[in-house]
C-alpha cells in the first residue's frame, strides 16, 4: 500500500471517528445548574465544548480503527469473498 493511500485512509478514519466522538461528554443547558441561557443562544448549543479534546479523542480512535484496518489488510483475515451476500454474479452469454 502506498504511503498517500495510508495518509488518505487514516484521514477518512479520522473525521468519521471526529463525528462519532463529537457529543461524547456533552452537556446542555439544561443539564447544568445555575446556567443562564443568554439571548440568542439556542438551548441544545452544549455549554462546554472542547474542541482539543475532541481532536484527541479522535486521533485514538482513528489510530486504532486504522490500526486494525492495516492489519486485515496485510494479514488478509476478511477478504471481498467474505462480504459477498449475493454469490457470484451468472454470466452472461452475449452472443458474440
Amino acid at each position: 500500500m502506498n504511503w498517500t493511500s495510508m495518509i488518505a485512509i487514516y484521514a477518512l478514519f479520522w473525521v468519521l471517528s471526529a463525528f462519532i466522538v463529537l457529543p461524547v461528554g456533552l452537556r446542555t443547558p439544561d443539564e447544568v445548574e445555575g446556567h443562564v441561557i443568554e439571548k440568542g443562544h439556542a438551548t441544545s448549543a452544549p455549554v462546554n465544548f472542547r474542541p482539543k479534546l475532541v481532536a484527541r479523542r479522535a486521533t485514538i480512535v482513528a489510530v486504532v480503527l486504522f490500526g486494525l484496518y492495516y492489519a486485515n489488510y496485510a494479514n488478509g483475515w476478511i477478504t471481498v469473498d467474505d462480504v459477498n451476500l449475493f454469490g457470484t454474479p451468472p454470466v452472461k452469454d452475449l452472443g458474440y
